[in-house]
Order: C-alpha cells, then structure tokens, then sequence
C-alpha cells in the first residue's frame, strides 16, 4: 500500500482512539484470564462473558483446577454463554496442554497459541496484543464490518482481512486496530444502520449511502 493510504489509516486510528480511549473487553490485565475469556468470548457477546467471568473463575482460581475438572462441570459454569458445550471442551484442553507443556503460563509466540483447543488467529492475536504487548492485528466482527466500509479490504475471511490490515496500517497502531474499532463499532458503526450523523471519521469513510438522524 502506498504512503498516503497509511497516512490516512494513521490519521483515522488516531481520532477513533481519543473518542474511544478504553482498553479492549477482553483485556483483563494479565495473559491468562485474556486468553480464557476470549476463548469464551467467540461468538458470543463480550458482556455475556464478563458477567459469568469472575463467578467462574471464583470456580476454577488455577489453570491445574481447570485442567482437572470435567468438561461437563465446566459447562455448567458456563452455560449461560453460547456453545458452552464445545467451549469447555475447548478449556478443559487449553488448561492441560498449558500445566502438562508451558509449565501453568501462557506462551507468547503466535505458533504456540495456535496449537492450544479452542484457539484461533483472533484469540491469539488478541493475546499477544493486550496482555504481551505485542504489534498483532485481532480481527473480530466489528473490526471485519468497520474495514470493509472504510474500504480498507474486501477479504472475505478474518485472516484475509488481517493480512489486508497488516500491510496498510503502521505496524505501530496494529493492536490500537481492535480497542478502537470494536468500541466504535458498538456505538456508531452498527451492524444494520450505522450511525454516520455521529461519525468522527465521515470524511475518511466512502461508506454510502450515508445515513440521516
């Protein structure tokens, strides 16, 4: 991509993260409690986790906890969020391969993450961003729906759209993509009608037609 499409990328990351400075939902401050809970998270609405998040950990304060439960009692500390069943699945083998071969922590290599249950490029990406520190892209539905009407990609798969970002943003402002994009796209940039009468980033967007209050 040339320099003047950075420039502009630059220039919209930029306004989103004054207008919304909060950190990502599915930071929760360290590399363990961000990975679980965004593996609860996939396809299901990041307040739906936050509220059985801390009740479940209550349940299981250790990964060794986690990794000796059952599956099953593990889902019914869960059920209230979508895919329960596979999702606990999913933990209970995230926690053993994670006490059996990482010794209890979390890897911070994209290659590691991707070989543990129930996690994908997102989760990973979204991991080695909040709770590493890491220049990664996590690409969620917000982020996928926000870039394709900023016109910034037409890949039709997460992993395209994430390798669309990669070379048009500074590398700088990868993991700013998320935090700011998925507030955004809560509050203005809606599945259905987007509220582009309170969109800071209007002039930028070819998004049409644009919608009236």
């Amino acid at each position: 991509m040339n320099k003047l499409s950075q420039q502009t990328t630059a220039s919209v990351i930029k306004v989103l993260k004054k207008r919304y400075p909060g950190k990502g939902m599915m930071d929760l401050g360290n590399p363990e409690d961000t990975l679980v809970a965004t593996v609860l998270s996939a396809r299901t609405r990041d307040t739906q986790v936050l509220k059985v998040y801390p009740g479940f950990r209550k349940k299981f304060p250790t990964l060794a906890s986690l990794a000796k439960a059952d599956p099953s009692v593990i889902a019914a500390a869960i059920s209230s969020i979508g895919f329960y069943h596979n999702k606990a699945r999913s933990i209970s083998g995230l926690a053993k391969r994670l006490v059996a071969e990482y010794g209890g922590t979390v890897p911070s290599k994209m290659e590691d993450l991707l070989s543990l249950p129930g996690v994908g490029r997102k989760t990973a990406n979204c991991v080695l961003a909040f709770a590493f520190g890491q220049p990664a892209v996590c690409v969620d539905t917000h982020v996928f729906r926000v870039t394709h009407r900023l016109g910034w990609t037409k890949g039709k798969t997460p992993e395209k759209v994430e390798q669309d970002l990669i070379k048009l943003v500074p590398k700088k402002s990868w993991a700013d993509v998320n935090r700011a994009m998925v507030q955004f796209g809560r509050d203005v940039c809606q599945p259905i009608t987007p509220r582009c009468w309170r969109c800071p980033i209007a002039k930028w967007c070819p998004y049409e037609p644009k919608t009236k209050k």
